[in-house]
């Protein structure tokens, strides 16, 4: 390789090393952000229930408040809504009912799993006051399974509270829901399936991209040093 081309070489892998190593280093820090969430999410899962957001502090729910370990008493509403699963047990419908919790305010609460042919045979919920424990999620507004949720026809994808609420004209209703805990009674929808798992690849990439920058630098490093044999 002559002199210049060598030269030419040089300055196309120097950027392109930069780039590798800054590519390790993004994941290195994205690696620290999701164990810093795990370790944040497993806390909240082993805490002691605390009271289900009021009003007051419904502005401020984000993500930093999912999975959070929550109460709430009151009574059903009745009005139960079918939205597609799939879970462990296999493909059916969570079972979303309407919770009017006694500080004055509605909650969609998620009962549980029930396969399609359990549908028909799902039990409402009981009438009187009722206690609800498990995890607060976030809405689900953009659909699921690659479908659009159809509130006009009462087909649901994903769990998105504003639109269930405004189809079954729930006022007053808290912008998450809950996950109920698994029930007692095993006559119930099958509740506490949440599946509470983040991946966590970014070490695997941080390395892959180091190495490849390591690899392009030994051999940039091994053509500036080595030099061709003059012809004989």
């Amino acid at each position: 390789m002559t002199g210049r081309r060598r030269l030419a070489f040089v300055g196309l892998a120097l950027p392109i090393i930069a780039l590798l190593i800054g590519l390790g280093v993004w994941q290195v820090q994205r690696l620290a952000t999701k164990r810093a969430l795990i370790a944040q999410v497993e806390a909240r899962l082993s805490a002691a229930p605390v009271p289900a957001p009021a009003p007051d502090r419904w502005p401020a729910i984000g993500t930093g408040d999912a999975y959070t370990r929550v109460k709430a008493s009151g009574h059903w509403g009745g009005g139960d809504t079918y939205v597609q699963a799939v879970t462990d047990l296999g493909p059916g419908f969570w079972v979303m009912t309407p919770f009017l919790e006694d500080r004055g305010f509605v909650l969609l609460v998620n009962r549980g799993f029930v396969t399609t042919e359990g549908r028909r045979t799902t039990p409402h919920a009981p009438a009187g006051r009722a206690r609800v424990s498990g995890l607060l999620r976030l809405s689900e507004p953009r659909g699921g399974f690659l479908r659009s949720n159809d509130p006009t026809a009462d087909r649901w994808y994903s769990r998105d509270v504003a639109a269930i609420a405004a189809k079954r004209g729930l006022q007053g209703a808290a912008p998450y829901f809950i996950d109920a805990d698994a029930p007692t009674s095993p006559a119930s929808p099958r509740g506490g399936l949440t599946v509470v798992r983040f991946p966590n690849n970014h070490l695997q990439y941080a390395l892959t991209w180091f190495a490849m920058a390591l690899l392009l630098a030994g051999v940039t490093v091994r053509l500036v040093l080595v030099r061709e044999k003059p012809a004989a």
